[in-house]
């Protein structure tokens, strides 16, 4: 592979990367195991069990693991042909995905903001439709 197809390589292996990791550290679907995974991390005597069960609360530690499972399956290599390609390849991707990972965040929570900001003005018009109509009220009776 050319550098330039290892490159597009890189980037779009790293959106089912990002992908999974989101899903299972931060969606409602996961909720549950993930609240169990939270709890026996902080609750467990062994420093061993702690880890393995934060893993799966943080996108970033779970993004690894994640990636490894992606370089088995699919034995992608950047730069080069031997295992430094796949060391390289595992970073590289852990890095990209969450990058897509923190601009996803983002837009999220431009949405929420905007959500919120829409529903205080529906609100606000609400209310003040309400005044005038009591106002109107008043000054008819």
């Amino acid at each position: 592979m050319t550098v330039a197809e290892q490159v597009a390589y890189l980037f779009i292996l790293a959106i089912p990367i990002a992908s999974i990791a989101w899903t299972v550290t931060h969606e409602e679907v996961f909720r549950e195991p993930r609240e169990f995974c939270k709890q026996r991390s902080e609750a467990c005597r062994k420093l061993i069990e702690r880890k393995f069960f934060y893993l799966f609360t943080c996108e970033y530690c779970f993004s690894h693991y994640v990636t490894v499972v992606f370089l088995i399956i699919t034995r992608f290599k950047l730069l080069y042909g031997d295992w430094r390609g796949y060391l390289i390849s595992l970073f590289a991707l852990v890095w990209v995905a969450n990058v897509y990972m923190n601009i996803y965040a983002r837009v999220r929570l431009d949405i929420k903001r905007e959500r919120v900001e829409i529903a205080a003005q529906e609100k606000a018009v609400s209310e003040g439709e309400a005044v005038a109509a009591q106002a109107d009220g008043a000054r008819r009776g």
